[in-house]
């Protein structure tokens, strides 16, 4: 829609240059507020792109869009349509604070004209000396010079950041394709059905597949992914798309082991009862030595009878023993995949109350695990291989965050993380179907590799060709600057030591997605290395973004904590010792001094404002109190 007026322009400009870049809106914050606009649905997009700063989320259009549609105002607004039109008619990002400028010139030449209608009424009150005239209207004319400059809106404590969209490119063409269309299907992100892909081709290899990544470095290639969105984003849909073949081979697997496990359960029947015998006869001659020895290798015999399992490939949110015992029946190879997040919870000892990480963390490096049965001796699984694969809502990585030896001991460094913007609001009503042939290639591909990796008893080592060995060299020369001080990796440092490892993770998997039959005997070529180091910095954008979104650094993790008990359960005039009480028990806040280190960087962005203190004649000066920032609504109680 075409502006009534320049100023309208203006507004427009602002506005776009707020959506494209989140990083401008504190500077545009300093100039004008809701009121600056004069079109009243401007004023309601301000407030949600505002809002949206604050708490540190994107600014985007499709995030405002989804802010304003919680709220009830997307329709007074024109719809999602119209935010994109605003970020169209921004020229530039940074041209925002000059509009802005604009923008705030015109509000105040608005209130000008509302100040002198006002003291053109004043003067016409003949009965009221002049001098108040005149001090009321100065008045008026001091309250247009301060307004909007009163507490600006805060600066978040962790960066937002635009994330790249999941390169399904990159994947082998037949992979690609179904991510694509499942995506389009269930009208959701490629980085869903992407970051399950890829835990579906770990889930096939079954931990049969290793990369020689150097002289002394074997790298197995199994993987952890998650994908983080809000409710409604129909993860389980995509879930059951993606990993439907699998289920299917398991299934297919079972009933291919049927007559072995009943051959065998027949064998151990008929060697039990034959030990029973023997050991009748033995007892009826004890003196006999030979009726001992009879007994004695019928029991052997007995005893030697293995029945197979049943294969089971995937399991869902189960416990950490339950996972131990299923890797130690399944020799060595399992899969947890689910579209919830509980499996958080059940690590940290939701059931047993005590946190059980080992078989994770040894799960994904192939360290030797250990499985203690109550009625059997221990038993030792020599390189385990686990796959998660998780689709869990956002929320659940802070929590997670904050779980007891999740960070310290690099659990969540062991995560592909993916943080993708919902499609919720913009979704097509009626999408295309997955295409048959792009389904049933899937399927054929997805199943046939679980089948032939199933049936190796070890893993295969995949050799890389000298120039994939050059590109591997190569990336790690690329990483090393980025993880010292100041370097762009240096946040997620924990995550980006292994983030060369889980290149040639991936590209492991490329590999056999590519030769699902023939791969084992072939190396992994360079243009392998290369794909999978687009999806490398990829994860790692996304990495560094759900580290800012869990706000889980050393330097604002305090603060973040602080500031999500005050929105909850702030009031005004708090004190250190207030907050402190407050927040007891929680580990990143367990002193007063943390406590006072967290509130003064509150401070320094803009969340909490000291009170002046009152001033004292003698004795220790007052203690400061705080208010918050009134833009951070009080969610609970106050405490």
């Amino acid at each position: 829609m075409k502006p009534k007026n320049p100023n309208h322009q203006a507004e427009q400009a602002v506005l776009g240059a707020a959506m494209l870049d989140a990083a401008t809106v504190p500077a545009l914050a300093a100039l004008v507020d809701a009121g600056s606009f004069d079109e009243p649905r401007h004023g309601l997009i301000w407030d949600a792109i505002a809002a949206q700063h604050v708490t540190g989320e994107p600014t985007a259009a499709t995030a405002v869009a989804l802010r304003l549609d919680a709220e009830g105002d997307l329709k007074k607004i024109g719809g999602g349509p119209y935010l994109y039109d605003l970020v169209a008619a921004a020229p530039a990002a940074a041209s925002g604070e000059y509009y802005a400028g604009k923008v705030a010139d015109a509000a105040k030449r608005r209130a000008i004209k509302v100040a002198a209608a006002q003291i053109n009424q004043l003067g016409d009150k003949t009965g009221e000396p002049v001098a108040a005239v005149l001090a009321r209207s100065r008045a008026f004319l001091d309250s247009i010079e301060g307004a909007g400059e009163e507490w600006p809106a805060p600066v978040p404590l962790t960066e937002a950041r635009a994330l790249p969209v999941f390169p399904a490119a990159c994947l082998p063409d037949w992979l690609g394709a179904m991510v694509d269309a499942v995506a389009e299907a269930t009208q959701t992100p490629t980085d869903l059905a992407g970051s399950i892909a890829l835990a579906a081709l770990s889930t096939a290899a079954q931990g049969r597949v290793h990369v020689q990544a150097g002289p002394d470095w074997i790298e197995p290639c199994n993987l952890f992914t998650c994908c983080a969105l809000p409710p409604g984003n129909r993860k389980s849909s995509v879930f059951a798309a993606m990993v439907r073949p699998i289920l299917e081979a398991e299934a297919e697997l079972a009933e291919a082991a049927r007559p072995r496990i009943i051959e065998a359960i027949t064998e151990a029947e008929i060697a039990k009862r034959a030990a029973e015998q023997a050991l009748a006869v033995a007892s009826k001659n004890p003196g006999d030595p030979d009726a001992a020895n009879g007994a004695k290798s019928a029991a052997m015999e007995a005893d030697a009878v293995r029945i197979p399992l049943q294969p089971k490939l995937v399991a869902d949110d189960i416990t950490p023993e339950a996972a131990k015992s299923l890797l130690a029946e399944q020799d060595g190879r399992l899969a947890i995949l689910s579209a919830e997040g509980g499996i958080f919870a059940t690590i940290a000892g939701r059931y047993s109350g005590v946190p059980d990480l080992d078989v994770f963390l040894k799960g994904h490096a192939g360290d030797m695990l250990r499985v203690i049965r109550k009625s059997a001796p221990a038993e030792y699984v020599a390189a385990p291989a686990l796959t998660l694969g998780l689709a869990v809502q956002p929320e659940v990585l802070r929590e997670a965050a904050r779980m007891p030896g999740f960070e310290d001991r690099g659990l969540m460094a062991r995560f592909l993380f993916t943080l993708p913007t919902s499609r919720v609001g913009f979704r097509n009503p009626s999408p295309a179907a997955v295409p048959g042939a792009v389904k049933a290639t899937y399927g054929r591909k997805v199943a046939g590799l679980v089948h032939t990796m199933h049936h190796r008893s070890e893993a295969t080592v995949l050799e890389l060709t000298a120039e994939a060995r050059a590109r591997v060299v190569a990336l790690e020369a690329e990483r090393e600057p980025r993880l010292g001080p100041g370097g762009e990796w240096e946040p997620i440092l924990n995550w980006a030591n292994k983030w060369t490892g889980a290149v040639v993770r991936i590209a492991g998997l490329l590999h056999m997605a590519r030769y699902p039959t023939s791969g084992h005997a072939a190396p992994v070529e360079a243009d392998t290395i290369d794909a999978a180091t687009i999806l490398g910095y990829y994860f790692a954008d996304h990495a560094l973004g759900v580290r800012s979104y869990m706000g889980v650094g050393a330097e604002v993790g305090p603060a973040a904590e602080l500031l999500d008990w005050l929105t909850r359960h702030g009031k005004p005039g708090l004190s250190v010792r207030d907050m402190y009480r407050g927040v007891r028990g929680r580990r990143s806040l367990g002193t007063a001094a943390a406590v006072r280190d967290a509130a003064s960087r509150l401070v320094d962005h803009g969340y909490l404002r000291e009170r002046p203190r009152a001033a004292r004649k003698g004795g220790r000066p007052a203690s400061p109190r705080y208010d918050l920032h009134p833009d951070m609504g009080v969610a609970g109680d106050h405490a």
